[in-house]
Parts: C-alpha cells; structure tokens; sequence
C-alpha cells in the first residue's frame, strides 16, 4: 500500500497543492484590497479584508502543517515543482499580508495627519 501523499501526480497530492496556491492567491488578493480599501479610508473593510486574508492563510497553513505532521512520522510524501510552487506562493502571500498590515496602519496614521 502506497502512502496518501507519496504519488505527486495523484488527485489527492494535486488538491492539496491546489489547495495551497488557491487560499494564497486568495490571502494575497485579499490583502491588496485592504490596501486599496485604506486609501479610500474605509478602514473598517481594510480591517475585514485582512482578517479574510489571515482566515485563508490559516487554511493553508494548517494543509502545510498536516503534510509535515504525516512527514514526521514516517509517511511518504513525494515533491515536485508543483509543490515548490504552491510553497513559493504561500510564503509570498504571508509576506505581502504582513506588508499590508504596516500599509494599512501607515494609510491610517496620513489620513488621521491629514485631517487636522
């Protein structure tokens, strides 16, 4: 019997990949928009687009979190560029989610000066 994961072209190893690099891609969109929605100074949808984008990282931590979990104990998993892939995107959409964060807050700080 072959593990779940061990065959990276199978449907099961392919959802989860798709899986990673969608809720990214969604976290990333997400945070963009916060970023847009703060210059308009709506910051209360900014703050909502953020945590979407933090609930849509968490999916995808938690894929990446099960996948080293079934590693460490002793299941094979196998990787190809797929998977480089969606690990790539995912790190990226973290970062630029953390970048918005400081964006928006910066937005807040200009407009709030502005306004004086």
């Amino acid at each position: 019997m072959t593990d779940k994961y061990e065959n990276p072209t199978s449907d099961d190893y392919m959802g989860v990949v798709m899986g990673i690099i969608m809720s990214g891609g969604n976290a990333k969109g997400l945070a963009f928009q916060a970023i847009q929605q703060a210059k308009d100074g709506k910051f209360a949808e900014a703050e909502s687009s953020l945590n979407e984008a933090s609930e849509q990282l968490r999916e995808a931590h938690d894929v990446q979190t099960d996948l080293l979990t079934r590693l460490a104990q002793g299941e094979k998993i196998g990787w190809n560029l797929y998977m480089v892939h969606a690990q790539d995107h995912l790190m990226n959409a973290i970062t630029f989610k953390y970048l918005a964060v400081e964006v928006v807050g910066q937005e807040r700080r200009l407009q709030a000066l502005e306004n004086k």
